[in-house]
């Protein structure tokens, strides 16, 4: 009766994918772009209730018109059509405003993590050859240390935002917002010029080696996928409202959520960041029914003690990636979640995984030709057969995911084509065959009837990459910041576990210069002046015998094993506790409460 029950329940599932199974990717040579998708969707909903922000609500209608006020403000700038743009601004609407505002243009966006500071923001900033900089007032500071390294003209190229108004736009920035109601609110007609086979935002992403790359994200890709998500995944409607709070400049909160809501539209809370306390509040006084999530933050949402607010709440639907199985079932039983539709995607890549069928735990399935090949992880690298092809594994066992290039699944890659060449993998099955290397293990598993699709599931990622705190940390980008501290002779990164903490926190072991004994105070300055919260190593580890770092790839291998664990470590130990800007000694009483799964993190 049970195995009859899901048939019928996985039938009537799949009435609902009906409709998504004709989508397809616009052709290259379409003129369809994420701005006319806005203005189609202004003529069907414009009246309706867009997005709530603070205090302020704008109509589709209303939203698209100050999109125009901007784009014509834009073109008056000298921005045209191809021309890259570097953003930089905390989740807000004007953060979208300037997105489809240069979209309408044909710009190219560069969607630049608003906590990058130093280097990685200069990086960023002139590895995507930016022709302007648009920045908001809540991260000017970060950008004016660096305004003096960078190729573009003071007082010209920069274009500045308001945000609380508490100070004026600084001498190296034009006031973008000071004249806009002398432009006109109508569409502009270069918008149609833009075709889906362009570039619409480079989205950067931490690849295995070197500091982030620019990820290419197509016009095509963007509407094929939010196009899945919001009628295969949220199957949200116009009368829907969606609750985002996570990172505009990641593909998980700008295009599967916010894109699903531009597809058919819904309206959207929006939060410039996440917070568990008021999280139930929200979702009780905007009666939100669908949430884009990733694993950490349900994972801190499930962590709060039980409230009023959660009870009888009107949450019904959720997507996204990396929720734990046990918070799966908390999100399911005590919060009364009808629909978690679980996905795995990666930027650049070519492969995607959604949970259309409502499966517990599961990444769900993909239209996609992958396969699943052994892989060494203590030598970090791929097992090849005699014949040098790789070894696809058997069903359950997990396996490096490679996903098959070809027309249909292309490989958009890197601004950079080196680094785009190094992420594909030639000649695994046969000589002249061509697989994107997603760098992640995947299993596939048993779900029960599911119409002939296999499933998979996430097991872990591979390499010199780990993510923590919802990002993806380059342990090599990590290597370079902390190797410009004068102490320091090498340092080696890697991920460790923390119980109760979702991906992996990061550890460096640390071999100092000749005669030299760590200034901790310094070099916690350092880390905190030089790195993002999320790629600041959690764990030190100060190692003496020069031998322990000859052998990389082995050495990280052990480090991983022994990670913090005092028994496994003669080596002197260090910890940066949460809410802590100054490392301290990793004593008894918080390894403890670290293996209890209560550090904190």
């Amino acid at each position: 009766m049970k195995k009859i029950k899901e048939i019928v329940r996985v039938m009537g599932e799949f009435r609902h994918l009906l409709p998504i199974l004709k989508l397809q990717p616009p052709a290259d040579d379409a003129s369809i772009s994420i701005a006319s998708q806005l203005e189609d969707t202004v003529e069907r909903h414009g009246s309706k209730s867009m997005v709530i922000f603070e205090g302020r609500e704008l109509t589709w209608s209303e939203f698209n018109g100050q999109c125009n006020q901007l784009a014509h403000y834009f073109s008056a700038q000298g921005i045209k059509h191809g021309d890259n743009v570097a953003l930089i601004m905390e989740n807000r609407i004007e953060y979208l405003l300037c997105l489809f505002a240069l979209a309408k243009l044909g710009a190219v966006v560069g969607l630049i993590n608003n906590s990058l500071v130093g280097k990685q923001l200069q990086h960023c900033i002139t590895t995507i050859e930016a022709s302007k900089c648009v920045v908001g007032e809540e991260v000017q500071a970060a950008l004016g240390d660096i305004v003096n390294e960078l190729p573009l003209k003071s007082g010209v190229d920069y274009l500045w935002l308001a945000d609380s108004g508490a100070s004026k736009a600084p001498s190296w920035a034009l006031d973008a917002g000071a004249d806009l109601a002398q432009y006109p609110q109508d569409n502009l007609a270069q918008t149609a010029e833009v075709k889906a086979g362009e570039t619409v935002a480079y989205v950067f992403t931490s690849g295995t080696t070197g500091l982030p790359k620019a990820a290419i994200l197509q016009h095509r890709k963007f509407l094929f996928t939010s196009g899945i998500a919001g009628h295969g995944g949220f199957r949200i409607k116009p009368t829907d409202r969606m609750h985002i709070c996570l990172p505009l400049y990641h593909v998980t909160g700008l295009v599967i959520g916010f894109g699903s809501c531009l597809q058919t539209g819904a309206s959207f809370f929006l939060r410039r960041r996440f917070s568990a306390g008021s999280f139930w509040e929200e979702i009780q006084q905007h009666q939100i029914n669908c949430l884009i999530y990733i694993g950490e933050m349900c994972r801190y949402i499930a962590a709060q003690d039980t409230s009023a607010a959660e009870r009888n709440n009107p949450l019904q639907t959720m997507m996204g990636n990396g929720l734990r199985p046990d918070v799966w079932d908390t999100f399911k039983d005590r919060f009364d979640v009808k629909r978690i539709c679980e996905l795995y995607g990666a930027s650049e890549g070519n492969v995607a995984f959604i949970n259309l069928l409502n499966k517990e735990k599961t990444i769900g399935m993909t239209s996609a030709e992958v396969l699943l090949v052994k892989y060494d992880v203590d030598e970090d690298e791929v097992v090849r057969d005699s014949d040098g092809h790789c070894i696809p594994v058997e069903i359950g066992e997990p396996g490096l995911l490679l996903g098959k290039v070809s027309e249909l699944f292309r490989f958009d890659g890197y601004k950079n084509k080196e680094a785009s060449e190094q992420k594909l993998f030639r000649g695994v099955l046969e000589p002249n065959d061509c697989y994107f290397n997603t760098g992640d293990l995947i299993r596939q598993i048993d779900v029960g009837f599911s119409l002939g699709k296999a499933h998979y599931q996430f097991v872990d990622r591979t390499g010199d990459t780990f993510r923590w705190r919802a990002e993806n940390v380059s342990t090599n980008e990590v290597g370079e910041i902390l190797n410009g501290f004068d102490q320091i002779e090498m340092s080696n990164v890697y991920g460790v576990e923390v119980p109760g903490a979702e991906g992996r926190a990061g550890m460096v072991a640390l071999h100092l210069k000749p005669g030299e004994e760590l200034d901790i105070a310094r070099f916690s300055a350092h880390v905190q002046e030089h790195l993002p919260s999320y790629a600041r190593p959690v764990f030190l580890r100060i190692q003496t015998d020069m031998a322990t770092t000859q052998t990389f790839k082995m050495v990280k291998g052990d480090l991983r094993k022994s990670a913090y664990h005092p028994d496994q470590v003669q080596d002197p130990l260090y910890v940066l506790k949460p809410r802590k800007a100054t490392y301290e000694p990793l004593d008894e009483t918080f390894y403890g409460k670290l293996q209890a799964g209560e550090g904190g993190y």
